[in-house]
């Protein structure tokens, strides 16, 4: 029996809620707020249809779930958190759950240490953004080098060093590590930095000033140099970046809208200074229009991320005033969103018009590329139908040493970062990927098992008949039947375009030829899940390069082993010293000095 939703919305209350439309099956097909529920929900059976994707929706519904709310603002945040958990197929969803980039200032350092920040912000410290890519932090964070020198190394690193490394050379730290600067000293550069980042530029300069003179009236004619020069350097910063009257943090945004296809473009602003921008798709598959994806867009982005006090958009909706409200009462204090700017904003609000437009043309261009490939690559498989869902693995470690497995993720849209992940592989044999890739396996197909992710319709093993042995093994023992594994073996000269493709469990050999859209996808993917691999291994090998074996001996902290990597003038020394030696150093008893040497000559 089909579900009568006129029957249904007159038996609706008229007070504010949300409301979710199900399928026969209990599938959740489109997640909605209304100021009155009787008459939205009532709106869907009695009006025309706008579009042929609106129609296929209704055809689906076989009942809808109402949750009454005392204010339409609560009705607001109720209906992102359910868009956000449930991720309905018609509503508009924003692909974008990565954690945005901060810069760190460390507060329980004597020395306090600038650094690039991802994730949970649980370190005490100062958090100064978000950015919008990690290009911009590191940016900044360079221009930071060259104008305070306050150190951005790690902690590890700074605890161990016996003389200054190269930053102090070329004149980006001043090497507190080896105590080169006194702590007052430190403080005042760190000082500057933070007013810096606050965007008090102005105060820094003036501050930097008093001290030249000062300097020079003491005779200090190089110390008031050197001020001279950084007080250059400042305004010079403050002319490049400083392109806007306005003061505050202010992001501007813009849509462009084709179909099931929106690209909405941020322009940040921090403290009156671009910091970037970023191209955002969200999914449309109702087809809504442009004036919806920006209002769907506002709510699910700023949902706990740091608030601007202004948001300046390139048209005006329906919920403007009552996001805004929503939005200030979450961020404690007023958040204005403004449609109608003037002078530089609406020079901005422009410049993110077009490149909305233009980043849209792009998208839908790769979008297309990617659709031909995707049919090519199913038409080579011998698939009823393009797979939805594609994972690659690879394995990289050097001669054993820090092994990572990686696994990426593709779609119709291309790779989808926010999936990808990488697995530390250990208690393995060194240098048997096999085993590597049988680990890797095993954890990533056990969760999605479990329900903790979503199964892939092809796995893509970068390598021979020998791994996808170990994946066929793996996905057999966990009863995964509905997933084709292929293997990737290179040629004989190990040249793109030569791979042959070991096709199931009958392991059938394909041979894709280096002109095809098939082989140009599977080359594409294996090469990101390739680097992703490795700068996974990079970074663990450096990790580990970078600890001391000191830092594994239990009663030795950063100030003693400091002493002691001074007192031999490095661990090479520490490494050469006897038992008696190491007594000798102040502080380590017969007992400490036996623990160390047995950990430098386990």
């Amino acid at each position: 029996m089909s579900f009568d939703g006129k029957a249904f919305a007159a038996r609706l209350s008229t007070k504010p809620g949300v409301y979710r439309m199900q399928s026969e099956s209990g599938a959740v097909l489109y997640v909605g707020k209304a100021h009155n529920l009787r008459k939205r929900v009532a709106s869907y059976f009695t009006r025309t249809v706008p579009n042929n994707r609106i129609a296929s929706m209704l055809s689906q519904v076989g009942h809808i779930e109402v949750t009454v709310t005392r204010t339409e603002a609560e009705a607001l945040l109720l209906e992102n958190q359910l868009i956000k958990e449930l991720k309905p197929r018609y509503n508009v969803l924003l692909r974008d759950d990565k954690s945005y980039p901060y810069i760190y200032l460390s507060s329980k350092d004597t020395f306090p240490r600038l650094a690039f920040h991802r994730g949970a912000r649980r370190a005490p410290g100062r958090y100064f953004g978000p950015f919008p890519s990690a290009y911009a932090v590191r940016d900044s964070l360079n221009q930071m080098q060259k104008l305070f020198r306050v150190r951005q190394c790690e902690d590890s690193f700074f605890a161990n060093r016996s003389r200054p490394c190269l930053q102090y050379q070329i004149k980006r730290c001043t090497a507190p590590c080896v105590e080169a600067i006194s702590e007052q000293d430190y403080a005042r550069d760190v000082r500057h930095a933070e007013l810096f980042l606050e965007g008090r530029d102005h105060q820094v300069i003036d501050e930097l000033g008093a001290e030249m003179a000062q300097a020079s009236s003491e005779l200090e004619f190089e110390k008031a140099a050197q001020i001279r020069d950084q007080i250059a350097n400042l305004k010079r910063v403050q002319s490049e970046q400083h392109v806007m009257g306005a003061k505050g943090n202010i992001d501007l945004l813009a849509v462009a809208s084709d179909g099931p296809t929106a690209c909405v473009q941020a322009i940040y602003f921090r403290e009156g200074r671009n910091v970037g921008s970023r191209s955002f798709f969200p999914r449309n598959r109702a087809e809504v229009g442009p004036d919806a994806v920006l209002s769907a867009f506002i709510i699910q982005y700023y949902s706990g991320r740091d608030l601007p006090s202004e948001l300046v958009v390139d048209r005006d909706f329906s919920d403007r005033e009552l996001l805004s409200r929503v939005l200030g009462e979450r961020a404690g204090r007023p958040v204005r969103i403004l449609h109608r700017p003037r002078g530089d904003k609406a020079r901005w609000l422009a410049m993110a018009r077009t490149n909305a437009q233009s980043a849209l043309v792009s998208h839908l261009a790769g979008r297309s590329g990617m659709s031909e490939r995707m049919e090519a690559l199913a038409k080579l498989l011998d698939l009823p139908a393009p797979p939805d869902r594609i994972e690659c693995f690879d394995i990289s470690h050097t001669q054993g040493e820090a092994t990572v497995a990686s696994c990426v993720v593709f779609d119709a849209d291309g790779p989808r970062k926010s999936d990808y992940r990488r697995f530390n592989i250990s208690n393995i044999t060194p240098g048997d990927d096999y085993a590597a890739l049988r680990q890797a396996f095993m954890r990533r197909y056990r969760r999605l098992k479990a329900g903790e992710g979503t199964m892939p319709d092809l796995l893509l093993i970068d390598g021979g008949k020998g791994q996808l042995t170990q994946g066929l093994e793996v996905l057999d023992e966990l009863e995964i039947s509905d997933v084709l594994l292929v293997g990737i073996a290179k040629g004989p000269e190990r040249r793109g375009g030569e791979e042959t493709l070991f096709v199931g469990p009958e392991q059938r050999p394909v041979v894709p030829g280096g002109d095809s859209a098939a082989s140009h996808l599977i080359q594409n993917i294996r090469d990101e899940a390739h680097r992703f691999a490795i700068t996974g291994h990079r970074q663990r090998r450096a990790k580990k390069r970078q600890t001391s074996v000191l830092e594994e001996v239990s009663g030795i902290g950063a100030t003693r082993r400091r002493q002691i990597l001074q007192h031999f003038g490095g661990l090479k020394g520490v490494r050469r010293a006897g038992v008696e030696e190491l007594c000798a150093v102040e502080g380590i008893s017969a007992e400490l000095a036996q623990r160390i040497y047995d950990a430098l000559h386990d």
